[in-house]
């Protein structure tokens, strides 16, 4: 077994002697490091006469202690002679932190990065839409290999799966719609206008915008999830080797069935959140619920239906493209599957809501208001 480092300190005629004995390497000098650390000397020299093997590590700190005391190594042997003459040099206190560039510079470069990781994204989503788009006339060229099954079997996953949670949002949504607009409208004396502001704002806005929402937290964040992990246990390559697209067995029944739904899935959150409404009216306002229904036939117009049957596909459509581009851009680790789910979801709903500020000035510049 081999012993451990030792040193002692012996006093002579010229001053004080450092001795060290026994194996000096990077494997023995541990139970030694703190106490050697701590000597201030002076030491007329550093006797290494005793050491049975040395490496880097000993001839370093041998060299070190030479430098803080004043002393001279002594003893040395051919190979210990070679490791010191390689290490006496070595500044212990060489800044090895990164430089730091000036504060603008840094701030600019940031910001030049950012722009040109946006223009890149952007020419990936264009050239992932027109993969989309070509995939879809190829279908349509050819309709055998159009996977009905599967685009069946996203349409339960994202319309009939989401009725339960998308219906009780809309119905509780109604609810509070209904009761603070009430409660701002009592003040004018206008509390049969709540009807007016549940029906419009639910059929018009909120309805397919709160869909939309709730289908980007879910639908979209599954299609990422879903597509990023087939790509990491490369799935879709291996689909690609045998002559299966991609994007035609994966991509397009997702997209199409979460664009359908959309329409069925907003009208249904319209219907659920005038239901809720209805319900507090009857209870709050004494408007009975048969007849808080008639008047929302009376009050709102059919263009607020038409505007939500307009939105909610692009809604759809835009949610779907989000979460699949998304998972077919994962690469690298399981966590690149984390962090483009949550962009999925993070993009969707920003996009949803961008495009829900266009359509509103859009419908209200051709008189649709």
């Amino acid at each position: 077994m081999t012993e451990g480092a030792e040193f002692s300190i012996e006093d002579t005629d010229g001053g004080q002697r450092l001795v060290l004995r026994g194996p000096y390497l990077v494997s023995t000098v541990g139970a030694v490091d703190s106490d050697l650390r701590a000597l201030t000397g002076p030491f007329s020299e550093i006797d290494i006469s005793e050491v049975t093997e040395i490496d880097t590590v000993g001839a370093w700190i041998a060299c070190t202690l030479a430098r803080e005391t004043g002393a001279e190594v002594t003893g040395a042997s051919d190979r210990a002679k070679r490791l010191l003459g390689a290490v006496e040099d070595i500044d212990d206190d060489i800044d090895v932190s990164p430089q730091r560039l000036p504060f603008a510079q840094r701030v600019f470069g940031s910001v030049g990065d950012q722009v040109f990781a946006m223009g890149r994204g952007v020419l990936y989503a264009l050239g992932f839409f027109g993969a989309f788009i070509a995939s879809i006339f190829s279908l349509i060229r050819h309709p055998r290999r159009f996977r009905m099954t599967a685009l069946v079997r996203q349409f339960e996953l994202v319309g009939v799966a989401a009725l339960g949670i998308i219906g009780l949002m809309s119905f509780l949504i109604g609810i509070v719609i209904a009761q603070q607009g009430a409660v701002q409208l009592a003040q004018f004396g206008a509390e049969m206008l709540t009807v007016n502001l549940v029906g419009r704002i639910t059929m018009r806005e909120l309805g397919v915008l709160m869909t939309a929402i709730m289908v980007a937290g879910r639908s979209g964040s599954a299609f990422a999830a879903q597509l990023g992990t087939m790509k990491l246990t490369e799935e879709i390559d291996a689909m690609r080797t045998i002559g299966i697209s991609p994007m035609e067995a994966l991509v397009v029944p997702r997209v199409l069935a979460v664009t359908f739904m959309m329409v069925l899935l907003g009208f249904y959150s319209s219907v659920m959140a005038i239901i809720g409404g209805a319900t507090v009216s009857g209870f709050s306002l004494g408007i009975p619920f048969g007849t808080f229904l008639l008047r929302i036939k009376e009050v709102v117009p059919l263009t607020d239906f038409y505007v939500g049957l307009i939105k909610a596909p692009v809604f759809g459509l835009i949610v779907g493209l989000t979460g699949c581009y998304q998972g077919m851009q994962v690469q690298g680790n399981s966590e690149d599957v984390g962090l483009r789910t949550t962009k999925a979801v993070v993009l969707g709903i920003f996009s949803v809501i961008v495009l829900d500020a266009f359509f509103a000035v859009f419908f209200t510049s051709i008189g649709w208001d």
